[in-house]
């Protein structure tokens, strides 16, 4: 699809998008991407994980979509299939050396017109832009979870992406229904800095013996109208993420207020991650 600029000479034409990592995030980028009648192009490193993210993709959707929605997307191991892509979208764990990894792999790999974005949660886009022969191509497309339903996505310019990337990723974000907002580099966004302050809070009010986990949840599900309290939504989120993610915001901005705490990294060690473990700070029966 052709998302004209006015007024400049660039056009960016988005027909073929790549999405690299196959997990909870990459297959539902996959599926909005498909709904909306791109092609893409779904990466990873493991043929089964793959078989599980399409497996998980048409469970999603409506059996009558099926074989329209699989025509769309095009799963493989082998990087190399992301040449022919309009746009790629890094989507794999929320680690900067994993990132980075991918990304320096990338950029030997993607033609010399192609938009490249992260779905990073927090990890600073500039810094992850160093792994790109050309940083002005490269911003940071943030979808929530999950991406079908969840309307907004950060738009996140990095300190060298062009304002005409920064335009054309957010008239693509409309052509998904999506509402964007774009933001200036910084730890964690917007987003996640109001988020995981709101879930340290919460875990030292539980750490402390001040309340419960289950009435801390009641607390802002009744008394502040969120749909989910912080606990059920870390489980959502995913604990291992959630931690990865209060790690990196404690470090780079030092401040205590992102500190994971001892129960949280208690849970990951035990293999309790939430809804995806079937066990976080709640238990889940599928």
């Amino acid at each position: 699809m052709l998302i004209p600029l006015i007024g400049e000479q660039m056009q960016y034409e988005f027909n073929q998008i790549g999405v690299i990592g196959a997990g909870t995030m990459g297959s539902g980028i996959a599926i909005l991407l498909a709904l909306h009648g791109f092609q893409v192009v779904l990466v990873d490193r493991e043929a089964s994980i793959l078989q599980m993210a399409l497996a998980r993709i048409l469970e999603r959707i409506d059996p009558t979509q099926h074989s329209e929605i699989e025509q769309r997307i095009a799963t493989t191991v082998n990087p190399g299939q992301l040449k022919l892509c309009d746009l790629i979208i890094e989507a794999v764990y929320e680690d900067e050396e994993a990132k980075r990894e991918v990304l320096t792999h990338l950029g030997g790999i993607c033609r010399e017109d192609a938009v490249v974005a992260s779905n990073t949660s927090a990890i600073s886009i500039s810094s992850l832009a160093e792994s790109l022969p050309d940083p002005t191509r490269f911003l940071g497309i943030h979808f929530m979870n999950p991406p079908t339903s969840m309307k907004l996505v950060e738009v996140v310019r990095g300190e060298k992406t062009a304002d005409s990337v920064v335009r054309a990723i957010t008239a693509f974000t409309e052509q998904l229904d999506k509402v964007s907002v774009v933001i200036r580099d910084t730890p964690g966004f917007v987003a996640n800095r109001l988020l995981f302050a709101q879930i340290g809070e919460a875990l030292r009010l539980l750490e402390s013996g001040a309340a419960a986990k289950e009435d801390i949840d009641i607390v802002m599900k009744l008394g502040l109208n969120h749909p989910l309290g912080p606990f059920e939504l870390a489980d959502f989120i995913g604990l291992d993420v959630c931690q990865s993610i209060m790690d990196y915001l404690n470090k780079t901005l030092a401040d205590e207020r992102y500190r994971p705490g001892s129960i949280l990294g208690k849970l990951v060690r035990e293999g309790k991650l939430g809804r995806k473990a079937g066990e976080g700070f709640y238990r889940y029966t599928k």
